[in-house]
């Protein structure tokens, strides 16, 4: 693998990171953010410290031959035992019991990393090797019980994880099932990452070379395992969260022909008060919809039902549907009412809408917005409305 194999996935997680951050700091008490958070920091110091340039300048910088891997050794382990805390959050249950099965692994991997650190310091990593080190040493007293010790730790969690999503997938729905199954396959990875570095291991035992196992295939699988498990994490926070910003952008957008219909009948005044350049779309999407209010309510003295209904039976003699017909037939209604209250007209309605109109008007302004932008009869009655005053003009002298 190339260098960038190992720092394209590290940057990766780090965005993941940058995601959660916000998060991390408003509920920073919450124990479930804190280790999606060390799970993300986990994964990509985890790359970072594996790749080989980093090992060269971690043991150049130390002085001390191959200090880097029981460095890796260890955060992968931390990783992995983040990553087993983490589903036990999750998942949740009775406190007492998450917090006895969270101390339970949290013991269990912190011995796992005092023993590699021990067996390291007795035994003997002269060579520094920087893609190899597994199969290098892997017939080497005590270095060898270090490898094999980091490989089981780390194939344990992800057995263990792989079947505790796997369960908990069958039993939810939605982005949770969604993040689940996606984590389910970055374990899978993983395991296959330990299997394979183990199977290269052992084959160096019965003096065989499987080096390529381990120095080629494996970090290509744990390259794949990182981002699955950073999108298996973060689906379920981050997906509902799109989702709902994605359909307030789309509705927001949508209001957009019926908030320029109605900004234009009092240009002076604004539909609604001024709010900061950094605010939520939810906040701009509630205040254009308070202030279509407004404006439907600024212009009701001149909605006119006799325009409503022409449009609506020039819309059906079109073809379109009933529903579609009457959409049409309120958007010219709003859209002549509009331009007279612009031009101050006296409001003489021919037939004064009925208040179970003015309610579905004020009900549905999306149906409203969308004639307004598609119609062309709405268009044709908003010019002949304006052309009508104009005529009157010019008569009123003679």
């Amino acid at each position: 693998m190339d260098s960038s194999d190992y720092y394209i996935p590290t940057v990766a997680l780090l965005i993941g990171l940058a995601v959660k951050l916000p998060g991390l700091v408003k509920d920073w008490r919450d124990p479930l953010i804190r280790t999606v958070c060390l799970v993300i920091a986990l994964g990509s110091a985890g790359f970072f410290f594996a790749a080989p340039p980093t090992i060269a300048a971690v043991n150049q910088t130390t002085g001390i031959a191959n200090f880097s891997s029981p460095l890796v050794y260890s955060i992968i382990s931390a990783f992995s035992a983040s990553c087993l805390l983490l589903i036990v959050h999750w998942r949740g249950g009775p406190p007492e019991y998450v917090r006895r099965i969270s101390r339970r692994w949290q013991a269990g991997y912190f011995l796992v990393v005092i023993a590699l650190v021990v067996l390291f310091v007795l035994g003997d990593a002269p060579v520094d090797r920087h893609t190899d080190f597994d199969t290098y040493y892997a017939t080497t007293p005590f270095i060898r019980e270090m490898i094999v010790l980091y490989l089981l730790a780390h194939m344990t969690a992800a057995l263990v994880t792989t079947g505790l999503c796997w369960r908990w997938a069958l039993q939810v729905r939605g982005w949770l099932r969604a993040g689940l199954w996606v984590l389910v396959v970055g374990w899978l990875l993983n395991l296959t990452f330990s299997g394979l570095k183990l199977a290269a291991v052992a084959a160096r035992w019965t003096g065989q070379d499987w080096g390529a196992l381990s120095t080629t295939l494996a970090p290509l699988l744990s390259a794949l395992a990182a981002p699955c498990a950073t999108v298996g994490f973060l689906l379920p926070l981050v997906g509902p969260w799109a989702v709902f910003n994605w359909r307030t952008a789309r509705t927001y957008r949508r209001l957009g022909p019926l908030w320029r219909e109605l900004s234009s009948a009092s240009p002076r005044t604004p539909l609604a008060g001024r709010i900061p350049w950094h605010s939520s779309l939810y906040v701009r999407l509630t205040r254009r919809e308070a202030g279509i209010q407004d404006g439907l309510s600024l212009i009701r003295p001149w909605l006119d039902g006799a325009v409503r209904s022409r449009a609506q039976t020039a819309a059906e003699a079109e073809g379109h549907s009933v529903g579609e017909a009457a959409h049409i037939g309120r958007a010219a209604m709003v859209a002549a009412a509009v331009l007279a209250t612009r031009q101050d007209l006296p409001a003489k309605p021919l037939i004064p809408p009925e208040h179970a109109e003015i309610r579905t008007l004020h009900a549905a302004p999306l149906d409203v917005s969308l004639a307004l932008r598609t119609s062309q009869i709405a268009a044709a009655v908003r010019e002949s409305s304006a052309a009508s005053p104009a005529e009157d003009g010019e008569k009123s002298p003679a």
